[in-house]
């Protein structure tokens, strides 16, 4: 495995990604393995029964880094939040009617995001979320991160993320900070 490879970016709709299930579960279950994230089997396999159905929802995007030999070296993918999204709820604190207003146009959510350890820093992550985030129109971007997660923390601040506020994303979850990044 070389780092020095050359690398490209490829946009993908629901069914190229369910294609593609595999390189999403290598470098997803490689990535959150470590700490702080620590996943199990178990985890990673309640993650990959929820991408199965996510890639059937019409809006939902992803892009894919590879190697020029095809290794898959990082991953990202979401959709937009509609009306029903239950993404606010979680906040420990409320935010405004207005700030939480979807409609599946507002905001994207962020669903995954992942880079395997030795193409970190060098741009690939830019590039995925750049490349994820090019092929809508939304008004804005949210995501949630461990706070012990300093290195994508760090990447999130610099590509313009703040913290809106902290949930627990899902029954049993670690606390989360909410992330946002306005688009336009």
């Amino acid at each position: 495995m070389t780092v020095s490879a050359t690398i490209t970016v490829e946009p993908l709709d629901g069914p190229a990604t369910a294609r593609s299930e595999p390189a999403f579960r290598l470098v997803y279950a490689e990535v959150f393995a470590e700490e702080p994230y620590e996943e199990t089997s178990e985890s990673v396999e309640a993650t990959f029964r929820r991408f199965r159905s996510q890639v059937h929802k019409s809006t939902f995007r992803a892009a894919i880094a590879r190697t020029a030999d095809g290794d898959p070296v990082g991953i990202a993918y979401g959709y937009p939040l509609s009306s029903k999204t239950g993404w606010w709820e979680r906040l420990i604190t409320p935010v405004s009617d207005d700030f939480r207003r979807e409609g599946g146009q507002r905001t994207f959510g962020l669903m995954e995001f992942a880079v395997r350890a030795p193409w970190r820093r060098l741009g690939v992550g830019r590039r995925l979320h750049e490349t994820l985030l090019a092929e809508g129109n939304e008004e804005r971007v949210l995501l949630n991160a461990l706070p012990d997660a300093e290195a994508a923390q760090a990447a999130y601040r610099s590509w313009g993320y703040r913290k809106v506020g902290e949930a627990h994303p899902w029954e049993g979850a670690p606390l989360h900070d909410v992330m946002l990044r306005q688009l336009c």
